[in-house]
């Protein structure tokens, strides 16, 4: 009996260490995400989303004229596209985490800089250099986290990392408006505040270089991108398509085109903000749960019909639907195409970064292509907001017609296979 005693409480200690460490585990992934979700919100929400409702505010002051303000909105979409295709030679260069540490850095540096009108090519080189910080952002954050976490919790710490966004979103219709009480200059000073306040809390939570992170993979670079995989890259720039008129245009077209006013307009993008905070934490959660394809599947059917929504109904009841559930899909949409990707290359850390890569990408040529094309069609049709949503419409349903596509041929060519 001693004997046995003894032999249980030799055994016991291991299986205490091992939920002692599987908890240290937990701990640190969750660690790790807080940090990715700092960057997300200074490289990608701050950046990008709080220099919408200081639009008028440049203007007012005369910083700039409305056709400057244009100019440098689309610098940012031009260097996250840059920052995109640069992100892997970079984090190959220096490491992801060092890339990840000099973005937070330099993004935070941009609204510093930005608090002065020295030129317009002064601003517009910030306004690059804040957007070129999201895209490596972007590509990185979500691929150094992500290897140190359970295939069971990957989309719900996706979610949460790029709740960051959202975030952005929500703080560019509520905290924007308050810095712009003290001043156009403070509210820059404030956005660089908190963007150093992120970024010096998530300095030391960044998980420990990898070598996979400094040293590329010639394997991966030789490796071929399967069907589903270059469909998948497609479908996500048809989603970036989608997002476009809601992103670009939804106050206008409530303020404007529906008469409402630019208060009126304002509490849509509240909305927006608010649906982008959650959606990334359902939209994990959901992938987590069901697998990331048949989630990704019901993403798009959902989207189509909320982007579509305004070209039905314009009552109030309608908009604020569309608002949050497209509003969601924002970032929502990100976690569902991490685990995708995941899925779809299951042994490769360093092609599973380089498709996120191509992803990435391929989202901002995209989006990038939609921003000009939508509103060059805006002014052709003396600014029908419908067909544009029409639009976006259509290109979240052809991105759900070839994930039906091509699992109809791939079902059909595994039959062909067993007969």
């Amino acid at each position: 009996m001693t004997e046995l005693n003894a032999n249980t409480g030799h055994h016991a200690r291991p299986h205490q260490r091992s939920g002692s460490e599987s908890q240290s585990t937990s701990r640190q992934a969750w660690r790790y995400a807080v940090a990715g979700l700092s960057a997300s919100l200074v490289g990608l929400g701050l950046a990008r989303f709080s220099y919408t409702p200081l639009i008028p505010a440049l203007i007012a002051a005369k910083w700039f004229s409305a056709s400057d303000v244009v100019y440098l909105g689309a610098a940012n979409l031009a260097g996250y596209l840059a920052g995109a295709l640069a992100a892997r030679a970079l984090a190959n260069r220096v490491g992801a985490v060092r890339a990840l540490r000099a973005m937070m850095l330099l993004a935070t540096l941009s609204f510093f800089a930005s608090s002065y009108p020295v030129s317009f090519t002064w601003f517009f080189a910030w306004r690059f250099l804040s957007g070129l910080t999201g895209g490596i952002i972007m590509v990185l954050a979500a691929s150094v986290i992500l290897p140190h976490v359970s295939a069971a919790r990957r989309g719900i710490v996706g979610g949460v990392i790029f709740a960051g966004v959202g975030l952005g979103v929500a703080a560019s219709g509520t905290l924007v408006p308050l810095l712009l009480q003290q001043g156009l200059q403070q509210s820059w000073y404030g956005l660089g505040v908190l963007s150093a306040v992120l970024t010096l809390a998530s300095w030391w939570n960044w998980p420990a270089e990898a070598r996979s992170d400094a040293a590329p993979s010639h394997h991966a670079k030789s490796h071929q991108a399967s069907p589903a995989v270059r469909a998948l890259l497609v479908q996500y720039g048809l989603n970036a398509v989608a997002l476009v008129p809601h992103m670009v245009f939804i106050v206008d077209f409530v303020a404007r085109g529906l008469g409402q006013g630019i208060a009126a307009g304002s509490r849509y993008w509240v909305l927006y903000g608010l649906g982008a905070i959650v959606g990334p934490l359902v939209t994990g959660h959901l992938g987590d749960r069901s697998g990331f394809g048949p989630a990704l599947r019901a993403a798009f059917l959902i989207e189509a019909a909320a982007v579509l929504l305004p070209t039905v109904s314009t009552a109030p009841v309608s908009l604020i639907v569309s608002s949050v559930v497209v509003g969601g899909f924002t970032p929502g949409i990100v976690p569902l195409v991490l685990g995708r990707i995941h899925e779809l290359v299951p042994h490769s850390t360093e092609q599973q970064r380089a498709t996120w890569s191509h992803a990435t990408t391929s989202f901002a040529m995209f989006q990038a292509a939609a921003a000009y094309g939508f509103s060059w069609i805006y002014a052709q049709t003396g600014g029908d907001y419908l067909v544009l949503f029409g639009l976006g419409g259509a290109a979240v349903v052809l991105a759900l017609a070839i994930d039906l596509g091509l699992a109809l041929t791939t079902r059909k060519a595994l039959k062909r296979a067993a007969a």
